[in-house]
């Protein structure tokens, strides 16, 4: 599903305009993306944990060229499906 097709059904669903349901997405993802930033986990009841982890820096080898680089540390987000989620998926 993407974008629009999710706003689309968020917006029958909720019984709301597009424009009111890409402002709220909008603002989740704002609130994620600073509280991940600041290295803080954000669980959602009944949908799951999203928890910032931080991967440090490495040396990878290209594979085309054969060259060594460095690779700078980078915060990556995972996402943890909830049991309740997890267990309405199985049935």
């Amino acid at each position: 599903m993407d974008n629009k097709k999710l706003t689309e059904h968020l917006s029958r669903r909720l019984k709301r305009s597009r424009t009111d349901i890409n402002k709220l997405m909008e603002a989740f993802t704002g609130v994620v993306a600073t509280r991940c930033g600041e290295m803080d986990s954000i669980a959602i009841p009944s949908f799951g944990t999203f928890e910032p982890r931080k991967r440090n820096e490495r040396v990878m080898t290209n594979p085309a060229t054969g060259k060594r680089m460095l690779v700078p540390p980078k915060i990556t987000l995972s996402f943890k499906v909830s049991n309740v989620l997890k267990n309405k998926f199985k049935s």
